[in-house]
């Protein structure tokens, strides 16, 4: 029974795919798993035990998912009774069995997945498991010694915390460095882990990472003090900060909810993986929908998913989001984007904007920690402190319809 962990997906899928069948079929199945290498001694006793331990996660009605009324009638229709009869198909697969659209068969599996899947419900915890889990939590540094203390410490793995911002104003950039940190040696006080950055604009530029990089082994290796420093810094370079980062270029929502809906495979494949950034989470779900209730729908499950990617794998996730503008009466304010209801998801939110000549990152949400307003500077070696005494230069992308406003801003300076 060693066989059967966490990290055989295949097996336990094709496994759950027969809790519903006959005894007859268990040999069908053994001998699908020994063909591919997977079962080997695997006795029958051993094929019924497994059932017994999952019968009662695999036997979910798909009635009790929180799906609409009509996705539910078609997932009835095509003969789906229980959520392990869909673990095993892939959207595509599930469109071409159902009369579902190729969002709803996402959002099918996505909500199989975190509220009946494979990972299925945890057990209840006491709060003092939950503050020894907490203790036990680790940070992601910033490189703004400001910035980690205001937030205890960095941005926390386990948790998602957003970052919103006008364009120009840094939000790559500290994405950027936190992809950097993330793979600092444990002795330097990073966690020497992995990232996964999903791109959906377009604006991972490869020679920024290696400038940031760059600043970052240099500066580790001006701290060594000792034999476990020294050690350290011999495989920290560029070339092995670049092998660690994990890019996924994703061009419209349907592609970000497929990337998503792999990531739990891949991550217990590679458990060294610390971070994930979607850059941004606004730009795919910009486009026109038939319904703003499906756009509401495929948000929130959205979130749901990251939240369970966060806590289930203990990454943490860090998600960029646009700026837009409400109107109320003659009033115009920019606010984040994706709505009132998308800010609930994150556990942490930051807002980066210029104030005059500076750039200041204010804290609007975060459990524990009051709100504050941080400054910084975008350099050549990436996110960084800036003294109040500092002139920072401007890096700022300006465009003809904001010229003059920057230029009334250079004047001040």
């Amino acid at each position: 029974m060693g066989y059967f962990t966490a990290g055989n997906n295949k097996a336990m899928l094709l496994l759950v795919s027969c809790v519903a069948m006959c005894d007859s079929y268990f040999e069908k199945v053994r001998a699908e798993l020994y063909l591919q290498g997977m079962l080997g001694h695997w006795s029958r006793r051993d094929v019924w035990s497994c059932r017994q331990q999952l019968a009662g996660q695999m036997q979910r009605p798909v009635s009790s998912l929180s799906l609409s009324p009509s996705v539910k009638v078609k997932l009835a229709g095509a003969g789906f009774q229980f959520t392990a009869e869909l673990l095993q198909f892939t959207p595509a697969q599930l469109r071409a069995e159902t009369a579902l659209s190729q969002e709803e068969a996402l959002e099918v599996l996505q909500a199989v997945r975190t509220g009946g899947g494979e990972e299925g419900a945890g057990a209840p915890l006491t709060a003092l498991e939950l503050l020894l889990q907490e203790e036990d939590f680790q940070s992601i540094m910033t490189f703004s010694s400001q910035l980690d203390d205001a937030l205890g410490g960095g941005l926390p793995v386990g948790r998602m915390t957003e970052i919103c911002g006008a364009p120009g104003v840094g939000k790559t950039q500290l994405c950027l460095q936190l992809s950097v940190n993330v793979q600092v040696p444990q002795c330097f006080g990073g966690l020497e882990g992995q990232v996964i950055y999903i791109d959906t604009e377009g604006s991972f530029l490869l020679q920024r990472v290696v400038d940031i990089a760059d600043a970052a082994v240099r500066h580790c290796s001006l701290l060594v003090e000792d034999d476990e420093q020294r050690a350290a810094v011999t495989t920290f370079s560029v070339e092995t900060v670049l092998s660690n980062i994990f890019l996924v270029r994703c061009r419209d929502y349907v592609e970000l909810l497929a990337e998503l809906h792999l990531l739990p495979g891949f991550l217990l494949e590679h458990p060294r993986v610390r971070l994930l950034v979607i850059d941004s989470v606004a730009f795919p779900f910009r486009q026109l929908f038939d319904e703003l209730s499906q756009r509401t729908r495929l948000l929130n499950s959205l979130a749901q998913q990251l939240i369970a990617i966060a806590t289930t794998h203990h990454v943490g996730v860090v998600i960029t989001n646009q700026m837009t503008t409400r109107v109320r009466g003659s009033q115009s304010q920019l606010v984040p984007a994706l709505g009132e209801s998308w800010g609930h998801a994150s556990s942490i939110r930051l807002l980066l904007h210029w104030q005059g000549c500076q750039q200041l990152a204010t804290i609007l949400k975060s459990p524990g920690h009051m709100e504050a307003d941080i400054q910084y500077q975008i350099t050549s070696a990436g996110f960084r402190d800036t003294s109040q005494s500092e002139q920072p230069q401007s890096k700022r992308p300006r465009t003809h319809s904001d010229q003059s406003a920057a230029t009334q801003r250079d004047t001040s300076c």
